[in-house]
């Protein structure tokens, strides 16, 4: 039995989220049945975490474990055959036997890209989310500082979160200008239900200078999602990277 890693790129506006449900299009589905068409075999498709309806990717994670003797160099390429072209497979290859997609992680890093010019775009308007208000760059990169290390981020999830516990460790965050676009990244051993979205949308609260950034630790300190920016849409939101 072969374990085979994946590396997969996708455009999730057209997909009801990662996890396989039976009457919505999505992520993992499609890929497992893609897999099923060249191995012959069914397969339990297993990600590093799964991202919501309208979240992308550029570097999700997910491993399977096939009796399939086709070549490794030849997998990445047989799937994205059997694919629609909104998800593509950048690299496959086999791992130990251990290796478990969502249990070995290490860190993931998630980026949500702004447009905060006047007007927007129409090319990139499912792909990046639009403020047409002057954001300031510097006290933003001024807040995100507050993120990191580890925190109870209650107040940064949203409801229906099964997750027991609301600690996690921000490793870092950063926010970026490149043009008419604002780039925020973090980089996290986990995130909650919708947690990356509502830092990004605090962010943008202390970018039209809403919240100060030294608040930032209040507002974490006081677990009250209120206190908290809304969540911006899923649209911005892209996985970038896990770690291993």
């Amino acid at each position: 039995m072969r374990n085979i890693k994946l590396i997969i790129e996708y455009d999730g506006k057209s997909f009801n989220g990662w996890q396989k449900q039976p009457t919505k299009l999505n992520i993992q589905g499609e890929i497992e049945k893609a897999i099923e068409e060249i191995t012959g075999e069914k397969v339990d498709l297993t990600a590093s975490g799964r991202t919501d309806a309208g979240v992308h990717s550029l570097g999700q994670t997910a491993n399977f474990k096939t009796d399939s003797q086709i070549p490794i160099e030849k997998i990445a390429k047989a799937i994205n055959s059997k694919l629609k072209k909104s998800i593509v497979i950048k690299s496959a290859e086999e791992v130990d036997e251990k290796f478990h997609s969502r249990y070995s992680v290490k860190s993931k890093t998630y980026r949500y890209i702004i447009n905060n010019s006047e007007n927007g775009t129409a090319i990139y308007r499912g792909l990046e989310y639009h403020i047409p208000m002057k954001l300031d760059v510097k006290k933003m990169q001024e807040a995100v500082k507050f993120f990191e290390g580890e925190h109870d981020f209650k107040g940064f999830k949203a409801s229906g979160t099964s997750s027991k516990s609301s600690i996690r460790t921000i490793y870092k965050g950063e926010v970026k200008q490149e043009g008419e676009r604002i780039i925020i990244e973090v980089t996290g051993n986990g995130f909650l239900y919708n947690m990356v979205r509502i830092i990004a949308g605090t962010l943008v609260d202390v970018g039209l200078e809403k919240i100060k950034p030294e608040e930032i630790s209040e507002i974490i300190e006081s677990k009250d999602r209120t206190k908290a920016g809304k969540t911006l849409p899923p649209h911005g939101l892209y996985l970038l990277k896990v770690e291993y």
